[in-house]
């Protein structure tokens, strides 16, 4: 018979939950039993308990405070995936701006995704967003399950004589497909899960761009900002949290704060950014979908758009509406996301003009960007 010790497979997603608190352990657990495909195979209070044990577990996801005695969770986690690399690691923490940039440092070294940790009353009672969250990254990060392909419209015809296209390298797949083909006035970048060292991976080939990039990630407040430091660190090229008011120039990064949408509008001879505190688009905020619409109305079918690693579907209808207005659409493939969610649901939609490994959408873009 079967304990939570054993290592054998299961349908059910494996967690093991690291963290020194009793009362956030014991709050994450309730979250985690209410989710029936999920076992809890070990509850612990420090990385080095997590380190001794997870061999003999290998988890499929690992919940892994920060700040913790004994050992530290951003010094537990190379060590964790060294012993269990197919793990998935969800660093937890307080919403602080070092938390965040241990954070961003943990992506760096394998961790997944983040979530922030409940701290209120009424968070540690259920009553907040923090279950809904972390289900919907549990249920992305656990078993696998089988993409459902959208039926296309009608009215999106000029996407529906291309091919679906999975992990193939080609640069240039629908000639005939009616798209713009020449220079792109803008690049819009959607991601989640696994998102942040894609997007480090990516930006790094956009250095001399002479057009505004913008990102949606789907994370919380501090982290976006802390995000866009590290773009501008890694890459050299000047990375901002977007402001309402801001002047859009070419060549610089604009990521989404954290619990608002990012737009653009034109303003006089300029275009600015403008935060929207408006509901949740896709149980995201920010989400993709007001970011890509409101740079179709600005850019029109120059807008380059580019879906990463993430869970969910979000930006999926306004990726419909660019490519149905001649813009170019581009999305990582399966193995080398983390999560097939936003970019597999735009491939099996059949609206990507490349599929591409995560090393190769730089190079792609930037050939798009030497076009006349």
């Amino acid at each position: 018979m079967n304990t939570p010790s054993d290592n054998t497979e299961s349908d059910k997603t494996r967690v093991m939950l690291v963290d020194d608190s009793s009362i956030v352990r014991g709050f994450i657990a309730r979250t985690l039993k209410s989710i029936d495909h999920v076992e809890i195979i070990a509850s612990l209070s420090n990385g080095g308990l997590a380190v001794e044990s997870v061999g003999k577990h290998k988890p499929d996801i690992i919940i892994l405070d920060i700040e913790m005695p004994v050992m530290d969770g951003i010094t537990a986690l190379p060590k964790l995936l060294e012993i269990s690399p197919k793990s998935k690691v969800i660093m937890c923490s307080t919403l602080t701006t070092r938390n965040a940039e241990i954070t961003m440092k943990a992506f760096q070294l394998g961790a997944a995704e983040c979530i922030a940790k409940p701290t209120t009353s009424s968070e540690l009672q259920g009553q907040g967003e923090f279950n809904q969250n972390l289900t919907n990254i549990i249920n992305s990060l656990g078993k696998p399950k089988p993409l459902v392909q959208e039926a296309t419209p009608a009215a999106d015809a000029a996407t529906t004589t291309k091919k679906p296209l999975y992990g193939t390298n080609e640069y240039e797949l629908y000639d005939d497909s009616g798209s713009y083909k020449g220079k792109p006035s803008a690049i819009a970048i959607g991601s989640s899960t696994g998102g942040p060292q894609a997007l480090f991976t990516v930006i790094k080939s956009f250095t001399d761009f002479d057009v505004p990039i913008f990102i949606t990630q789907h994370m919380p407040p501090t982290f976006t900002a802390i995000l866009a430091e590290h773009i501008n660190k890694q890459t050299g090229i000047d990375s901002f949290e977007g402001e309402d008011g801001m002047d859009v120039l070419p060549g610089k990064v604009y990521v989404a704060p954290g619990g608002k949408h990012m737009t653009v509008v034109r303003d006089g001879v300029k275009n600015i950014i403008r935060l929207d505190d408006g509901p949740a688009e896709n149980f995201c905020k920010p989400s993709v979908d007001p970011m890509f619409r409101s740079l179709l109305s600005i850019y029109g079918n120059k807008t380059l758009g580019v879906i990463l690693t993430g869970m969910g579907h979000d930006g999926l209808p306004s990726c419909k509406n660019l490519v149905a207005a001649g813009g170019r659409l581009i999305a990582q493939d399966e193995p080398t996301s983390v999560v097939w969610g936003m970019p597999g649901a735009v491939a099996t939609n059949n609206l990507c003009s490349a599929v591409l490994p995560l090393n190769d959408i730089g190079p792609w873009v930037r050939k798009a960007m030497m076009k006349a």
